[in-house]
C-alpha cells in the first residue's frame, strides 16, 4: 500500500512549518508522489505560495463557547502563511478540502470583499453591538495582507462605526494601521494582543518559520503602547520542557514594551494538529519529544488533548498548575494582572450614507 508523502524533502518547503500535506480528514482519497517508471530525472517543484479569493455572504462569525471573552469575529483570510506548526486553526483547513498541513500554510484564501459585507451586516437593524474579535483564527496581519490591505479596510468600517474591537497578532504589519488603532483606543475601542511564544529566534524559526521573530514583535508592542493603543503580552503557546521554562522572560520583555496585562495558553493540539506536530518534534527535536508528549499526555488524561471546556487551554494536573502559579506571580510582580478597561460599547453609530435621510435631533 502506497503510503503518504511524509515528510516532504526540506529542500521543497523551505520556511514552512509543516513537513506534509496529507488530505484533510473529508477526503476519501489519498495524495501521493510517485515515479512513473520512466529512467527520467524528475525535479519536484518548491512549494510557493498561492491566494485565491472567496466572496463571503457573511463577515461575523458567532460563537458560544463559554470559556471564551467574546462571541463574534471575523476572518479576511483562510489559511496562515506564518505556518506556525501549533496552530490550532490548522484543522479548518480540511472543509475546504485542503491539507491542514502545508495546503493550511501555502493554500491561501483572501476575503476581498469583507469590509463592505461586514458593513451592511452592521448596519442591520436588529445588530447588537459587543466587542468583535480579530484573529481568533488565523493571522490577520500575515504577509499577504500587505498587498491586499482587507484588514485595513475591516479597521476603517470599525472606525467609522466606532465599533468596539480586540486583535490578536504576531505580524508587525500592524504598525502600519497605528493610525487608526490610536485613534480608536483613544475612545476606548480598541485592544491588541501580542502572541510572544518565546525569545529564542532559533526555535521561534523553526516552530513559527514565517512569523515576525521574538525582537521585532517586542518592537511592535512598543511602537503600539507609545501611539496609545494598549497591548496585552500574549505568551500563547507555552510549550512543556521546549519554551515554558522562558515564561517570566517573555513577561519582563513584555512589560518592558510597554504592555499592561498579561495571559499565557498551553499549547493545545486539536485533531490532525496532533500529529503534525509530533512529526515536526521527531524533525527539529527528537531528544525531547518523549518529555513535551509526556507532560501534555499528563495535562489532558492521557490524551494529547481534551476539548473540555475551562480546562482545553491551560491543562490539569501539577504541571499546569505550576506553570499558572508562577505567571500569577511573575504577573503580579510586573504589574501586568490589574484589569483592563472593557471595550466601549455605547458609541456604536452606523454613519450616514449618500441619501439618507438625517435626524432632525
Amino acid at each position: 500500500m502506497t503510503q503518504p508523502d511524509r515528510p516532504l524533502d526540506p529542500d521543497l518547503r523551505p520556511g514552512r512549518g509543516a513537513g506534509s500535506r496529507d488530505s484533510g480528514r473529508y477526503e476519501r482519497l489519498v495524495r501521493v508522489d510517485e515515479a512513473d517508471g520512466w529512467d527520467i530525472p524528475e525535479e519536484a517543484p518548491v512549494l510557493r505560495t498561492f491566494v485565491t479569493e472567496e466572496r463571503p455572504r457573511s463577515a461575523i462569525t458567532y460563537q458560544a463557547s463559554p470559556d471564551l471573552p467574546f462571541d463574534r469575529s471575523i476572518n479576511p483570510y483562510r489559511g496562515c502563511e506564518h505556518g506556525c506548526i501549533y496552530c490550532f486553526a490548522r484543522p479548518s483547513h480540511a472543509w475546504l478540502g485542503l491539507s491542514p498541513g502545508l495546503d493550511f500554510e501555502t493554500r491561501l484564501v483572501a476575503r476581498p470583499t469583507l469590509p463592505e459585507v461586514l458593513a451592511d451586516e452592521l448596519r442591520k437593524p436588529r445588530y447588537e453591538v459587543a466587542p468583535l474579535a480579530i484573529g481568533t483564527n488565523t493571522d490577520p496581519y500575515q504577509p499577504v495582507e500587505k498587498a491586499r490591505g482587507i484588514m485595513r479596510g475591516c479597521l476603517e468600517v470599525l472606525r467609522d462605526f466606532r465599533h468596539p474591537v480586540a486583535i490578536v497578532t504576531k505580524g508587525t504589519l500592524i504598525e502600519r494601521d497605528v493610525d487608526i488603532l490610536a485613534d480608536m483606543a483613544s475612545q476606548g475601542l480598541a485592544r491588541v494582543g501580542i502572541s510572544v511564544t518565546t525569545l529564542d529566534p532559533v526555535i521561534s524559526r523553526r516552530m513559527e518559520p514565517r512569523a515576525p521573530s521574538p525582537a521585532r514583535r517586542l518592537a511592535t508592542i512598543r511602537r503600539l503602547t507609545e501611539a496609545g493603543v494598549p497591548v496585552r503580552v500574549m505568551a500563547s503557546p507555552m510549550v512543556p520542557a521546549l519554551t515554558d521554562p522562558e515564561l517570566e522572560k517573555i513577561l519582563e520583555a513584555g512589560a518592558e514594551a510597554g504592555a499592561d496585562a498579561a495571559s499565557w495558553i498551553m499549547l493545545r493540539l486539536p485533531m490532525e494538529v496532533a500529529e503534525l506536530w509530533q512529526e515536526w518534534l521527531a524533525e527539529h527535536y527528537p531528544d525531547r519529544a518523549g518529555r513535551i508528549m509526556g507532560h501534555l499526555r499528563d495535562m489532558h488524561g492521557g490524551e494529547v488533548y481534551s476539548s473540555k471546556w475551562f480546562t482545553r487551554m491551560r491543562g490539569e494536573g501539577p504541571y499546569a498548575e505550576l506553570v499558572d502559579r508562577r505567571f500569577r506571580r511573575a504577573a503580579r510582580a510586573l504589574g501586568l494582572d490589574r484589569k483592563t478597561a472593557p471595550l466601549r460599547c455605547d458609541l456604536f453609530a452606523p454613519p450616514p450614507r449618500a441619501g439618507d435621510q438625517l435626524s432632525l435631533f
